[in-house]
């Protein structure tokens, strides 16, 4: 029987680098967009030419009714991989708003609660299942305008644990995967030469991040190559953490 993986916010970046990965992986991959309906034809079209399957379904996973009509063009579901990435503003507490910082840190979280609290409803009845949650090194970062951003991840990966706990009796593992800084369109704004010569100075392997870094190690772990791990965060940083100053 064919095996089927959902991906959030998969039109782009590490989302649509997930999607072809599982494809090839021989997984039909469901994949899942909000807006750009354009981003996501060409990841379909991509995946298609390759010899695989996928189809786009259009939904904002923070939305319970919108959540429950992807589930259902699911059928069944072994690999469920939370990407859907809520843009976070970047201030200090001296002049953020609440509004600003709760909408950040409960949009991320409502991105993954109801998507997953009916994932967990199919896999329970087959007891077996993956699901992977994509966060951010920025969890454990503290750095100027991080506020809302690392609030949330961490939230994020608390709610990911949880999960993991209630998962594991129904033979459900539950993950997390933490990228450092990746080449992303979301990031390309943000990047500068110089920005990017620092950070591969700063990293063991001498460069950024990429989409298809994180992709292969969020697809090994729901592949089933870590059958036996569960609750725990994988960082993909390129070896940037483990460097120190001097």
């Amino acid at each position: 029987m064919e095996k089927v993986a959902l991906v959030t916010g998969a039109g782009r970046g590490i989302g649509a680098a997930t999607a072809r990965e599982l494809a090839a992986r021989g997984y039909h991959v469901i994949v899942n967009y909000r807006r750009d309906g354009a981003a996501v034809k060409a990841v379909v079209d991509a995946i298609e030419g390759a010899g695989g399957t996928a189809e786009p379904v259009r939904a904002d996973v923070r939305e319970p009714r919108q959540v429950e009509d992807l589930i259902a063009a699911c059928r069944r579901l072994d690999v469920l991989v939370c990407n859907a990435n809520i843009q976070p503003p970047f201030a200090p507490l001296a002049t953020m708003t609440w509004e600003d910082f709760a909408g950040k840190v409960t949009g991320e979280l409502a991105a993954v609660f109801h998507v997953s609290k009916l994932a967990l409803a199919l896999m329970r009845e087959r007891r077996q299942g993956r699901i992977v949650y994509v966060s951010s090194v920025a969890a454990d970062l503290v750095r100027p305008g991080g506020l809302a951003h690392a609030s949330a991840k961490a939230a994020l990966e608390a709610f990911a644990r949880q999960v993991a706990g209630e998962a594991g009796p129904y033979g459900i593992t539950v993950n997390i995967v933490a990228p450092g800084a990746v080449r992303t369109d979301a990031s390309a704004g943000l990047r500068t030469p110089e920005l990017e010569a620092a950070l591969g100075r700063r990293s063991v392997l001498g460069r950024m991040v990429d989409p298809e870094d994180v992709a292969a190690v969020i697809a090994t772990i729901a592949d089933g190559g870590f059958h036996a791990v569960t609750g725990t965060r994988v960082t993909v940083d390129a070896g940037h953490g483990i460097l120190v100053d001097v």
